[in-house]
């Protein structure tokens, strides 16, 4: 099984009738993301890409379309009251790719979202794939395969690089989710680990970090003390000088914390096996899945 979308979730796009929100569309109904609808205030009642009908709000899309996951693709001063909005329509998964949300706008956010029973992917992610059965997002799609391995990252470029690795190898993907890389965020990677720890077609799951925050290490002491499946996990920016940003916003050591060597240590201790050769990585996740007795599918 995936976690959080499958083949039965139906998407609303919301910005669907923007440059970015058309494109993105279209490259999730190629891929058999059933997108029923779309939301761009002021332009309902029309069509947009492949005939997907338009609608004013997201609670008209929810009644019409029965819709269950949102896509965000909003451009950044108006994408906060679309996460809300989303909300309040009682969408189960919010998916928000746009960058640059203003972080007192994602504090409003995260005060709203609390206790709803709904979850929050983004934002400035890729959003999230389940490959063979949907995908919510800007993830390339080619590079997936079904399998048994999970990937959690901070980082959008460095998924692709560590999923093409691992389909190469024969290490398919349960689920792959671009938890995103601003300072706050909707969920962290424990939040996502709880559910694959009960999912029975996930035997592995692979971390991508990045230097910055404390993710990583509440990561960490939830594997060591409640994850039974093997973890591999990728930190980056070890070069990065402290009070520097680097790519991503949440992506900058300071005060003395949020450095790479600290993520690595925090992992290593709770058992993880750290790959340090980004270019080794499908090969280090082929070794440690074989000693778990998973073996690789090449067909």
């Amino acid at each position: 099984m995936s976690i959080w979308v499958d083949e039965t979730s139906r998407v609303v796009v919301q910005g669907i009738t923007g440059k970015e929100g058309t494109f993105h569309t279209e490259r999730m109904i190629d891929y058999g993301t059933v997108v029923a609808a779309g939301v761009t205030p002021g332009k309902g009642g029309g069509k947009a890409v492949r005939g997907v009908p338009v609608f004013h709000s997201v609670a008209r899309a929810v009644a019409e379309e029965g819709v269950n996951v949102a896509c965000i693709f909003v451009p950044p001063p108006f994408a906060a009251d679309a996460v809300m909005e989303a909300a309040a329509a009682q969408i189960r998964v919010i998916v928000c790719i746009t960058e640059g949300i203003p972080v007192l706008d994602m504090v409003r956010v995260a005060h709203f979202l609390r206790g709803k029973e709904c979850v929050l992917i983004g934002p400035n992610c890729p959003g999230i794939i389940s490959p063979g059965k949907t995908k919510v997002g800007i993830m390339p799609g080619d590079i997936h395969r079904p399998g048994p391995m999970a990937v959690l990252s901070r980082s959008g470029t460095l998924t692709y690089e560590v999923v093409d690795q691992l389909t190469r190898v024969g290490l398919g993907q349960s689920t792959c989710i671009g938890i995103g890389g601003d300072p706050i965020v909707g969920t962290c990677f424990i939040d996502h680990l709880e559910r694959l720890k009960d999912d029975p077609e996930t035997k592995g799951v692979v971390l991508i970090g990045e230097i910055g925050g404390t993710a990583e290490e509440e990561a960490a002491s939830y594997v060591a003390a409640s994850f039974p499946k093997p973890v591999i996990a990728f930190i980056a920016g070890r070069t990065a000088p402290p009070g520097r940003r680097m790519g991503h916003a949440g992506a900058i050591i300071s005060g003395g914390k949020g450095k790479a060597q600290d993520k690595i240590e925090a992992l290593e201790r709770a058992g993880v096996t750290v790959a340090h050769d980004l270019g080794r990585f499908g090969q280090t996740a082929l070794e440690v899945m074989a000693a778990a007795g998973v073996q690789p599918n090449l067909a």
